[in-house]
């Protein structure tokens, strides 16, 4: 018995996994191979490739295409448009396959509306990706980037709230009140 829904204008090619509690909305297509965790949104005209993994509780807004060599883990939000790439030097005439870079998007990552994420790069725990930012390098957790190329501009917390550390390298999320420690430009929640 499925336990995932999938909207009757999707496709979803035999061979892929799919978790509990998932829906696929219109017009997306889940390729061979695929792997999605459980209790994941895959919006509308979203192709997920072969190879691909999607970790528990993802969400991936409308017309995105997450490539083959791309990984999300656990609670990334994938903005509407975002776009991956999995070559450096794509060529119509040149098949390439054997050259995808592998791109991660680690737990509680967000990537906004029209941003790219180039091939071959690590997007950080809980990291915040701004709207329309071209991701050209690994990104560390916790950070907030925006711009084309995209630049840190500061942290932010696991609930995405810009973070303000004061002279000791402490901040508080505004939302929660989790505690984050600054140390030697790597940040950490304090348990």
């Amino acid at each position: 018995m499925e336990t995932y829904e999938i909207h009757p204008t999707a496709v979803v090619d035999p061979g892929c996994t799919i978790g509990e509690g998932t829906r696929v909305w219109h017009f997306s297509h889940l390729m061979t191979g695929c792997t999605v965790g459980a209790h994941c949104s895959i919006g509308q005209n979203v192709v997920i490739s072969p190879g691909v993994r999607i970790g528990n509780g993802v969400k991936i807004q409308n017309n995105v295409s997450v490539y083959t060599g791309v990984t999300c883990e656990d609670d990334v939000f994938l903005g509407p448009s975002c776009v991956f790439t999995n070559v450096l030097n794509p060529r119509s005439a040149i098949s390439r396959k054997d050259q995808f870079r592998e791109t991660r998007v680690e737990r509680g990552a967000s990537i906004g509306a029209n941003a790219t994420i180039v091939c071959g790069h690590t997007i950080g725990r809980y990291a915040l990706i701004g709207a329309g930012a071209v991701v050209t390098h690994d990104v560390p957790p916790y950070a907030l980037v925006v711009g084309n190329p995209a630049r840190q501009i500061g942290w932010v917390s696991e609930r995405g709230w810009r973070l303000e550390f004061d002279a000791d390298g402490r901040a508080t999320c505004p939302e929660g009140g989790e505690e984050y420690w600054l140390r030697d430009g790597k940040v950490t929640r304090k348990n």
